[in-house]
């Protein structure tokens, strides 16, 4: 583009195009739920816009999807996935979706998703919604592309987009960047606002981006970040944030920094990640690192049988989502209540697959000054902050934490849901700290991610290590579109 080689039009022409060949025919990869039809006008307008003022910077003019419950106040639905919202109308864009126009990016369409981001129904099937279908792992087809973030995570994957944004509350980037083979930053709740994006749990969401490289992320994180009075976790993030992550990808960092190795729970549930993970960390010490191992999180037991986080997400979200709902300039859907009655009423469309037995449990809570909301949200923040990452990486001075992301991509199953066996999410999403999953290796064709996690704010080190890490070991592949594995 700089070259005048190629024009914003051209590009989103091309992506359009390899959309409807991978997405919506061949594989079809189902990760892209709306295209924007103003896609190509947009593209027209920043194409003169660079031509008679130049670039805003480096997204101006670069397609970048965004997953379905992000909003923005255009020809696109906001809908995460679920028909109860089609015809929603928000008042304006979230705050990422305006910082990524300021920037100069244009909003191509809006990416699949697990319906509602995963916490709707027990026997969850990741990456399905009942207006969007079920998204494949463009690896190997009859694979998950986990979620809730699934659309986001396979689109960068197949490349029909360069970079996309979702969103997590506990595993909804970092497991899709792992098992789709990109980079996936979960950044510091607060370090981006979540005003506009349908929410679970204002003390865990958070909004960050996937791309294939970790350069391509740190350019998309800083284009988001910054306070918004809308959403005050932001206001935490001042003098803590930067606007260029790219000052940071440092190819030797590597060389003497202090990483510990939290293997207690986030090993052992997949010999073969192990195995695959033990490699990695091999890497990393030839690399220059000074790996503490074990460096285990004194508390990930008691995080991983605690019921805490769950009462948190269950709480948070009926008092979340009743307020994103109450904002809306129109909407078939006021309330959960009224969600609950809508899937109900539509069940052979949204309930035929799984229940919504989590958005029943929510509808029962009492609101943000019940005593055990309050009760398990500090015990919540109190085992993964100071008892959890903050006390291991105090104890052994680490500059980080790493662990396998997650397991390889179990097969998608309609009738029983998710083969979940294990993650490393949880810590950092209790916690409200970042973590960045980065390509590791490949477990008969299916990838696996190695997360770097760390205390608040530190997106500035953890970027550094894992860029460090990309360049030693170059270990991201192509899909395949294997139909499944022989």
């Amino acid at each position: 583009m700089i070259q005048g080689r190629i024009t914003s039009r051209q590009l989103t022409e091309w992506y359009i195009e390899r959309i409807q060949t991978l997405d919506q025919s061949g594989p079809m990869l189902k990760s892209v739920i709306e295209i924007n039809p103003d896609a190509l006008t947009l593209a027209d307008t920043l194409d003169l816009e660079r031509s008679s003022q130049g670039p805003r910077g480096p997204l101006h003019g670069i397609p970048v999807l965004i997953k379905d419950n992000i909003a923005t106040a255009d020809n696109m639905q906001t809908t995460a996935g679920s028909l109860a919202l089609v015809g929603s109308r928000p008042a304006r864009d979230a705050f990422v979706a305006q910082k990524l126009r300021a920037a100069g990016a244009l909003i191509l369409g809006k990416a699949n998703l697990s319906e509602w981001a995963n916490l709707r129904g027990r026997s969850s099937i990741s990456g399905w919604s009942g207006r969007g279908g079920q998204t494949r792992n463009p690896y190997v087809l009859d694979r998950t592309a986990c979620g809730s973030s699934s659309g986001s995570a396979v689109a960068v994957a197949a490349n029909l987009v360069a970079v996309s944004l979702g969103s997590e509350t506990d595993g909804s980037i970092l497991c899709p960047a792992s098992i789709c083979d990109v980079v996936g930053i979960k950044p510091t709740v607060g370090l981006t606002s979540r005003a506009g994006v349908i929410p679970i749990s204002h003390s865990q969401d958070s909004v960050g981006p996937f791309a294939r490289t970790v350069t391509d992320a740190a350019i998309v994180l800083g284009a988001i970040t910054g306070v918004d009075t809308r959403d005050i976790a932001t206001i935490e993030s001042e003098g803590k944030a930067y606007t260029d992550y790219t000052q940071f990808l440092d190819s030797t960092s590597l060389r003497g920094a202090r990483i510990g190795v939290a293997r207690k729970v986030y090993f052992g549930y997949s010999p073969k990640t192990d195995q695959l993970i033990e490699a990695a960390l091999k890497q990393l010490t030839e690399a220059g690192a000074i790996l503490i191992d074990p460096a285990d999180i004194p508390t990930a037991k008691q995080m991983e049988t605690s019921s805490a986080e769950n009462t948190v997400l269950v709480s948070e979200l009926k008092i979340d989502l009743n307020a994103y709902l109450a904002e809306l300039l129109s909407s078939p859907v006021h309330t959960l209540a009224e969600v609950i009655a809508f899937n109900k009423a539509h069940a052979d469309q949204e309930l035929r697959l799984f229940g919504q037995e989590l958005f029943i449990e929510a509808e029962a809570t009492s609101g943000a000054n019940d005593p055990d909301y309050l009760k398990a949200l500090a015990e919540s923040q109190r085992l993964a902050r100071a008892e959890g990452i903050d006390a291991v990486m105090d104890q052994y001075q680490l500059d980080a934490l790493v662990m396998p992301t997650c397991s390889p991509a179990w097969l998608i199953d309609g009738v029983n849901g998710d083969h979940y066996t294990g993650s490393s999410t949880q810590p950092a999403a209790m916690a409200g700290y970042p973590a960045i999953s980065v390509p590791a290796g490949h477990v008969q064709g299916l990838p696996v991610g190695l997360t770097f996690m760390g205390r608040a704010y530190s997106e500035p080190t953890l970027i550094k290590l894992a860029y460090a890490f990309e360049q030693a070991t170059k270990a991201r592949q192509k899909p395949a579109y294997l139909p499944t594995i022989d």
